[in-house]
């Protein structure tokens, strides 16, 4: 199998306190692993990387690899650089401020009632993707008292955040 490039977003992951993972040892992880050309982006469980393996073999070990080490289970979110791209372009509020703008990865398809199940929204826009939620915080994220339902099981990132991974990964599939 060809080798891909792959961005994998840790969710729920204690950055700082007790029991944090420090990215040097995620990165010791993933080379542990066999993952090649391994590099973290930001203390917030951002890892891309080089792997033979298919994206499934990939999550399904990085979370093996991360419940053994925090002793409970680390959600991954996997996207390809080819996705990563693809989650950039389609980024429905390019003209907001990046840093107030997410994109929420999640495993599957947003559900079809996705903006019926939002509670406390506010001035905030929301906009389903291909594996994604785009939310635009015209207040910022920090006043916001959005609960979106259907991303329990996701992890958000900054628009500065995205572009950077998809760049990162994109040199390297180049």
């Amino acid at each position: 199998m060809p080798t891909s490039t792959y961005v994998a977003l840790l969710r729920a992951v204690n950055v700082g306190g007790a029991g944090k993972l420090a990215m040097t040892e995620l990165r010791a992880m993933c080379e542990a692993l066999g993952f090649a050309n391994v590099r973290t982006y930001i203390s917030s469980g951002n890892v891309v990387f080089d792997s033979r393996l298919a994206a499934s073999s990939v999550k399904k070990q990085l979370e093996a690899s991360l419940a053994t080490y925090a002793g409970k289970p680390v959600g991954v979110l996997l996207r390809n650089a080819a996705e990563m791209a693809a989650i950039v372009a389609a980024n429905p509020f390019a003209d907001a401020p990046p840093d107030r703008t997410v994109a929420i990865f999640l495993d599957t398809a947003p559900p079809a009632n996705l903006l019926e199940t939002a509670r406390g929204q506010q001035a905030e826009s929301i906009v389903a993707g291909k594996r994604e939620i785009y939310v635009q915080y015209p207040d910022g994220i920090g006043r916001s008292k959005l609960k979106l339902p259907a991303a329990a099981d996701g992890t958000a990132r900054n628009m500065n955040t995205v572009a950077t991974l998809a760049q990162w990964a994109n040199q390297r599939a180049e």
